[in-house]
């Protein structure tokens, strides 16, 4: 009698030993890439906007993901290497700050999904077929850069009507932002500004694009949305203030650096709604089925402080139209 119980016994031992061991395995927790060409300073407030699209769908660093950062410091030869580096942790998505970001990744894999934050042009850069049907393992958001850089021209106008010269920073190694370049001079042409290009391709181009500005008497400065740029931003609006130079700024972060005004995306938005992609892909979506977004939310701001510091007042019609002022 004892028998027949031990071996009615076995099987129910046997399936409660491998339900143990099913809910002892561990769960796979999503890797996601990070690969920005600027610095991890001046990404800081942008990583924050991420990871907070990603807590407000429930992904949480260090609890239920995990994510590897990566930073060329505007130095964009050192984004091939990144992304390799990137690549070879087996992640799950890589989100990729910008054209040349992603177009490093797309050249490590061809099949990992990326994310693209602020391209430039992603149609014009090859980096999608359309935004309402990316294809290929690319989607994400665009900036516009193109239009907003016509606008920023525009604004620079009209707060210096008898303005005639303004000095562009841009890099000329950096194809995605040749659309840019067009924009830019197309808006020259019209409003009757004199363009003078101050390239920098490092950051050791940075003393003598200075030099040239003011050798050339640029009146004003415009930037462009460029990593190399932006990673050195802080220089940018220290030369502008020290020169008395009105300058106009394709980010919020010049602004916040002590710059005169910016004209730009809400970058802090588009990378929460990032978050949401990263998302979509972790639970199963294919890049090639998620449109590609534009901003929601451009933002002019001034600040005030700087005006005053390079004796400049700012016409009320236009002080009026800023979504944010720095007083």
């Amino acid at each position: 009698m004892k028998a027949k119980i031990l071996v009615y016994a076995l099987p129910v031992l046997i399936l409660t030993t491998i339900h143990v061991a099913e809910a002892q395995q561990p769960t796979k927790i999503p890797r996601i890439g990070y690969l920005s060409g600027t610095s991890s300073s001046f990404s800081s407030a942008r990583v924050d906007a991420l990871r907070q699209g990603l807590n407000e769908l429930g992904y949480f660093e260090g609890k239920n993901i995990v994510i590897e950062y990566r930073f060329a410091d505007g130095k964009p030869d050192r984004l091939p290497a990144l992304a390799k580096e990137l690549v070879g942790l087996k992640l799950d998505v890589v989100v990729a700050t910008t054209t040349a970001s992603v177009l490093a990744v797309k050249k490590a894999s061809a099949t990992i999904p990326i994310v693209v934050v602020s391209s430039a042009d992603p149609i014009a850069s090859g980096l999608v077929a359309s935004l309402a049907r990316p294809g290929g393992n690319i989607t994400g958001l665009t900036i516009l850069a193109p239009e907003l850089s016509g606008k920023r021209l525009e604004l620079l106008k009209e707060v210096l009507p008898k303005v005639t010269r303004v000095g562009v920073l841009r890099n000329p190694a950096n194809p995605a932002q040749e659309p840019i370049w067009k924009e830019i001079q197309a808006g020259a042409q019209e409003l009757r500004l004199r363009l003078q290009f101050l390239e920098v391709q490092s950051s050791n181009d940075l003393d003598s694009a200075f030099e040239a500005a003011l050798r050339e008497r640029a009146q004003a400065l415009i930037t462009t949305p460029e990593p190399l740029i932006n990673a050195h931003v802080k220089r940018i609006v220290d030369f502008a203030a020290k020169n008395r130079m009105p300058a106009m700024y394709a980010g919020p972060e010049a602004v916040d650096a002590g710059g005169l005004m910016s004209y730009a995306p809400n970058y802090a938005d588009h990378y929460r709604r990032a978050g949401s992609y990263v998302v979509k892909i972790l639970k199963g979506a294919k890049p090639p089925d998620i449109p590609v977004e534009q901003p929601m939310k451009i933002e002019f701001v001034i600040n005030l402080k700087a005006a005053k510091q390079i004796g400049l007042t700012i016409p009320p019609n236009v002080l009026a139209r800023a979504d944010k002022v720095i007083r």
